[in-house]
């Protein structure tokens, strides 16, 4: 019970405090895409820090943190592995959903980030605006993140991956970074307990270059789902 009140209160200031950071840094926001991205980064960091204060809930990156041009495919578990990827990635950007352009604040930075929204409904034409929106953005250099099953889902869930990564990859000749994470355990894709333990989104070796769609979506599915495993057997939950 004392847990569950303690995310309570945690929840409620993490919310609480998106429109202040956002306010404090719209005027540099405005003016340049750097004041967005340092925006979105402190806000990230603070989540981080006050996860772990609040609610006993540390967070670490491990290997490489890409820092040039590239395509980072991640596993998507929950909010929080949006947060730690935000806060070290030097020019993050994403692949998101559509709807989330109308979110107060939300929208608005996320824009200036220069990512690129997307219609998940509509399947293949999903795919061609979302190679086209890269494409368009290719001036907002930094490192585009997009997750390859195309949701969150929960630990030790099964779902396909999407071939919207492997398209981006052969269209555009980014680098492709797969991540891996165990956040799940931790901080659920709904509800307001957060349990206390060490969240890890792991960077892993970049894909090698020449593969094809089906060569790249196999390297991915595989490397993410064992690192992602391995990260989770970890925790001992």
């Amino acid at each position: 019970m004392i847990q569950w009140v303690r995310s309570l209160i945690f929840v409620g200031q993490m919310y609480l405090m998106i429109p202040i950071f956002a306010l404090i840094f719209a005027p540099w926001a405005i003016a340049s895409r750097q004041g967005a991205i340092a925006g979105v980064r402190y806000y990230s960091r603070y989540v981080r820090w006050s996860a772990a204060v609040l609610v006993g809930l540390r967070s670490e990156i491990r290997g490489d943190v890409p820092q040039g041009e590239v395509i980072v495919a991640s596993k998507h578990q929950s909010f929080f592995d949006i947060i730690i990827l935000t806060s070290v990635l030097p020019r993050p950007r994403f692949i998101m959903k559509k709807s989330l352009k109308n979110a107060p604040f939300l929208g608005w930075y996320a824009a200036r980030l220069g990512c690129v929204a997307v219609d998940r409904g509509k399947r293949g034409k999903a795919i061609q605006d979302m190679v086209d929106g890269v494409v368009a953005g290719m001036g907002d250099a930094g490192q585009l993140i997009i997750f390859p099953q195309g949701t969150r889902v929960a630990p030790h869930d099964v779902k396909p991956y999407k071939v919207g990564v492997g398209v981006l990859v052969e269209r555009t000749g980014l680098v492709c970074v797969p991540a891996a994470t165990n956040v799940g355990l931790f901080w659920p894709r709904i509800g307001i307990a957060r349990k206390p333990g060490l969240a890890v989104v792991e960077f892993l070796p970049p894909i090698p270059a020449g593969q094809d769609v089906q060569q790249v979506m196999a390297h991915l599915e595989r490397e993410i789902e064992a690192a992602s495993n391995a990260l989770m057997e970890e925790t001992g939950l």
